[in-house]
């Protein structure tokens, strides 16, 4: 989303961010952060606005509905800083942030665009995070709710944009904004042996799984497939942070698993430098229906850095790997698939450097975020202006 706003602005829109102090995936807010309610600041050239949350990691729905709706209580009181505001565009999950659009939407009489990137309820329930039938028959309402007073609703994939067509939402209100990546930033570039050695994973064909550390991607079965690989060269690498990472690094400790290296979290400047370290890159998604119609956004980042992706998940996901030739897909949650994928790619380099320039060349012409954020834009665009005439013509009616 930053990435987005930060094109726009570009572009010459006015654009204000409002969210909340930095507390993903941690669930702490960051340091120079805390013990505030409000604040505002400039990042890139993008103004943003940040109302207190309530922090919490990704332990307990009733927590973390706390969390949802501690921001969207907050956010209402940046009604007045927000200043004149002509379109909203608000990005879900969590799902409860569409009530603060669509009350922000009533006062400021601008029209919200809703952008689904995960379905939610329905991925809460297949994940097991919400089990109550009367919280979940609510959460179902509050959805319906929120997509029956969007303006446009713009989905990621075009299987999220079929589901939702087929639950009834006319097909002239949905929009297809894929995810990106910067293409100019992320490239294929040699590795640098001297970061290879500052952390420990020189001379190894390192297959390396870099994001958030949750309930989502299914990281164990990497770990498993780490315990089953024998080739000693091959280690696999996870880096970032999450919900997850504590009971992640504490198997591999106890089992003893020593193929499998974490690294903290590191700043998105030096992401491209550390995705180009890795031979290829790892990707799993657990094997939930829901996710069949998801496109992980780290995928896109692997394909632009030219790096082939082993890809642990089905749906629309692993066809866009099969399509693209950009990497090989075993079934989530299958480790010995996973690990015999891996062993494969490992001996054959002629095959990795083929999948990684087939991904490249896919992810600049179809997933360059500069185009992405023109064609929002124009969305955006063309939202607001409708409003303003529907606007003008009700003025205009007699009566």
């Amino acid at each position: 989303m930053f990435e987005l706003a930060k094109r726009l602005t570009e572009a010459g829109d006015d654009v204000t961010v409002l969210t909340a102090f930095p507390n993903y995936p941690t669930g702490e807010v960051r340091e120079g952060y805390r013990h505030r309610f409000a604040m505002e600041e400039d990042m890139d050239g993008v103004r943003v606005l940040r109302r207190w949350v309530f922090a919490t990691p990704n332990a307990g729905v009733f927590r973390r509905l706390v969390n949802h709706f501690s921001f969207v209580a907050s956010s209402l009181t940046a009604l007045r800083a927000l200043g004149r505001t002509d379109v909203i565009f608000v990005q879900s999950p969590p799902l409860p942030i569409g009530l603060a659009a669509f009350v922000l939407s009533k006062l400021k009489r601008a029209p919200y665009i809703f952008n689904v990137s995960d379905i939610w309820p329905k991925s809460a329930v297949e994940l097991g995070m919400l089990t109550n039938p009367l919280a979940v028959r609510l959460a179902e309402a509050l959805e319906r709710f929120i997509y029956r007073h969007a303006a446009r609703i713009t989905v990621p994939t075009t299987g999220i944009r079929d589901e939702l067509a087929a639950r009834g939402i006319a097909r002239h209100k949905l929009f297809h904004l894929t995810n990106g990546v910067d293409v100019e930033l992320f490239h294929p570039e040699p590795p640098d042996p001297t970061l290879g050695a500052r952390i420990g994973i020189e001379g190894r064909k390192v297959f390396m799984y870099a994001g958030t550390h949750g309930l989502s991607q299914g990281l164990d079965v990497i770990l498993e497939a780490a315990r089953l690989t024998t080739n000693q060269e091959i280690l696999y690498v996870l880096a970032g942070d999450g919900a997850d990472k504590a009971a992640l690094v504490h198997k591999v400790e106890t089992d003893g698993i020593h193929n499998v290296r974490f690294l903290a979290p590191q700043p998105r400047s030096s992401m491209p430098e550390l995705l180009n370290l890795a031979y290829a890159a790892v990707i799993p998604l657990k094997g939930l229906e829901v996710f069949k119609s998801a496109l992980p956004s780290k995928m896109y980042e692997s394909m632009a850095v030219g790096q082939p992706i082993v890809a642990s998940m089905w749906g629309q996901a692993a066809d866009l790997v099969r399509e693209t030739g950009c990497g090989v897909v075993t079934e989530p949650g299958d480790a010995e698939a996973l690990r015999d994928a891996v062993e494969s790619l490992a001996a054959d380099p002629a095959a990795a450097r083929r999948m990684g320039a087939n991904g490249r060349a896919f992810a600049v012409e179809h997933f360059n975020r500069s185009k992405i954020a023109a064609r929002l834009g124009e969305l955006l665009l063309e939202t607001a202006s409708g409003e303003r005439r529907a606007r003008a013509r009700f003025k205009a009616s007699p009566g």
